[in-house]
Protein backbone atom coordinates (compact mmCIF):
# COMPACT_ATOMS: atom_id res chain seq x y z
CA UNK A 1 0.00 0.00 0.00
CA UNK A 2 2.85 2.29 0.72
CA UNK A 3 4.52 1.59 -2.52
CA UNK A 4 1.86 2.20 -4.05
CA UNK A 5 1.05 5.61 -2.37
CA UNK A 6 4.34 6.28 -3.17
CA UNK A 7 4.23 5.58 -6.73
CA UNK A 8 1.22 7.83 -7.52
CA UNK A 9 2.31 10.60 -5.66
CA UNK A 10 5.86 10.70 -7.41
CA UNK A 11 3.40 10.40 -10.82
CA UNK A 12 1.47 13.34 -9.57
CA UNK A 13 4.40 15.43 -8.96
CA UNK A 14 6.42 14.75 -12.57
CA UNK A 15 3.02 15.53 -14.06
CA UNK A 16 2.67 18.85 -12.84
CA UNK A 17 6.55 19.61 -13.60
CA UNK A 18 5.94 18.60 -16.89
CA UNK A 19 3.48 21.72 -17.82
CA UNK A 20 4.87 24.91 -19.21
CA UNK A 21 3.74 27.77 -18.14
CA UNK A 22 1.92 30.10 -20.34
CA UNK A 23 3.41 33.44 -21.95
CA UNK A 24 2.18 36.73 -20.46
CA UNK A 25 -0.58 37.84 -21.91
CA UNK A 26 -0.26 41.51 -22.78
CA UNK A 27 -1.65 44.35 -21.14
CA UNK A 28 -4.85 46.22 -22.76
CA UNK A 29 -4.46 48.71 -25.04
CA UNK A 30 -5.27 51.66 -22.49
CA UNK A 31 -3.08 50.57 -20.24
CA UNK A 32 -0.16 49.98 -22.34
CA UNK A 33 -0.75 53.89 -23.45
CA UNK A 34 0.15 54.93 -19.97
CA UNK A 35 3.35 52.57 -19.47
CA UNK A 36 4.81 54.05 -22.60
CA UNK A 37 5.54 58.11 -21.97
CA UNK A 38 3.92 60.46 -24.61
CA UNK A 39 7.23 62.34 -24.89
CA UNK A 40 10.71 60.64 -25.26
CA UNK A 41 13.29 62.49 -23.25
CA UNK A 42 15.64 62.96 -26.38
CA UNK A 43 12.45 65.02 -27.49
CA UNK A 44 13.72 67.78 -25.10
CA UNK A 45 16.93 67.79 -27.39
CA UNK A 46 14.97 68.99 -29.89
CA UNK A 47 16.44 72.55 -31.37
CA UNK A 48 20.13 74.27 -31.85
CA UNK A 49 22.93 73.92 -29.80
CA UNK A 50 26.17 75.42 -30.41
CA UNK A 51 29.76 74.35 -29.69
CA UNK A 52 33.00 75.93 -29.99
CA UNK A 53 34.53 77.91 -32.65
CA UNK A 54 31.82 77.58 -34.97
CA UNK A 55 30.56 74.32 -34.11
CA UNK A 56 26.97 73.93 -33.93
CA UNK A 57 24.11 70.82 -33.91
CA UNK A 58 20.42 71.40 -34.75
CA UNK A 59 18.34 68.20 -33.60
CA UNK A 60 14.95 68.07 -35.32
CA UNK A 61 12.13 65.12 -35.62
CA UNK A 62 11.88 62.70 -38.45
CA UNK A 63 8.02 61.98 -37.71
CA UNK A 64 8.21 60.42 -41.60
CA UNK A 65 9.95 57.28 -39.87
CA UNK A 66 8.70 57.33 -36.75
CA UNK A 67 8.84 58.70 -32.92
CA UNK A 68 12.02 58.57 -31.51
CA UNK A 69 13.97 59.29 -34.54
CA UNK A 70 15.90 62.29 -35.53
CA UNK A 71 18.15 64.47 -37.90
CA UNK A 72 21.22 66.10 -36.34
CA UNK A 73 22.45 68.41 -38.85
CA UNK A 74 25.65 69.15 -37.45
CA UNK A 75 29.51 71.11 -37.87
CA UNK A 76 31.14 68.73 -35.99
CA UNK A 77 35.01 69.82 -36.77
CA UNK A 78 36.90 72.68 -38.47
CA UNK A 79 37.40 71.58 -41.78
CA UNK A 80 34.31 72.00 -44.19
CA UNK A 81 33.75 68.64 -44.76
CA UNK A 82 32.94 67.89 -41.31
CA UNK A 83 29.64 68.81 -41.68
CA UNK A 84 26.41 67.42 -42.69
CA UNK A 85 23.05 65.86 -41.44
CA UNK A 86 22.67 62.28 -40.16
CA UNK A 87 19.54 59.96 -39.28
CA UNK A 88 19.56 59.52 -35.42
CA UNK A 89 17.45 56.55 -32.98
CA UNK A 90 16.83 57.36 -29.66
CA UNK A 91 18.43 54.59 -27.67
CA UNK A 92 18.69 54.35 -23.43
CA UNK A 93 21.51 56.08 -23.19
CA UNK A 94 20.86 59.45 -25.68
CA UNK A 95 20.68 58.95 -29.65
CA UNK A 96 22.99 56.71 -32.01
CA UNK A 97 24.14 57.96 -35.64
CA UNK A 98 26.38 57.13 -38.26
CA UNK A 99 29.02 59.64 -39.72
CA UNK A 100 32.11 59.43 -41.79
CA UNK A 101 34.16 59.15 -38.94
CA UNK A 102 32.08 56.04 -37.56
CA UNK A 103 29.36 55.09 -35.26
CA UNK A 104 28.40 57.69 -32.48
CA UNK A 105 26.08 58.39 -29.75
CA UNK A 106 24.91 61.85 -28.50
CA UNK A 107 24.20 62.24 -25.40
CA UNK A 108 23.31 64.87 -22.44
CA UNK A 109 26.03 66.43 -20.01
CA UNK A 110 26.82 69.12 -18.81
CA UNK A 111 29.71 71.96 -19.43
CA UNK A 112 32.26 70.20 -17.61
CA UNK A 113 31.44 66.77 -19.69
CA UNK A 114 32.18 68.47 -23.01
CA UNK A 115 35.98 68.32 -22.04
CA UNK A 116 35.93 72.46 -23.06
CA UNK A 117 37.08 75.07 -20.96
CA UNK A 118 34.97 77.81 -22.86
CA UNK A 119 31.60 75.53 -21.74
CA UNK A 120 32.28 74.02 -18.52
CA UNK A 121 30.05 77.02 -17.08
CA UNK A 122 27.01 75.40 -18.91
CA UNK A 123 24.58 73.10 -17.85
CA UNK A 124 22.51 71.63 -20.40
CA UNK A 125 24.90 70.14 -22.91
CA UNK A 126 24.77 67.23 -25.29
CA UNK A 127 28.14 65.51 -26.08
CA UNK A 128 29.40 63.30 -28.90
CA UNK A 129 32.96 62.99 -27.17
CA UNK A 130 35.31 64.21 -25.23
CA UNK A 131 36.25 67.31 -26.89
CA UNK A 132 32.60 67.32 -28.84
CA UNK A 133 30.33 69.14 -27.37
CA UNK A 134 27.36 71.20 -27.79
CA UNK A 135 25.38 73.61 -25.78
CA UNK A 136 22.55 75.63 -25.39
CA UNK A 137 22.81 79.45 -25.32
Amino acid sequence: MKKTLFILSTLALLSACDKTPEPPKPAPPSVQATLVPETLPTDKWVGKWVGVEGLHLTVSKDDSIGRGHYLLSMQYGLDADASGTFKGQASEDGITFNRPDGPQMLRAGDGVATGLKWLADKKDCLVVNTGEGYCRE
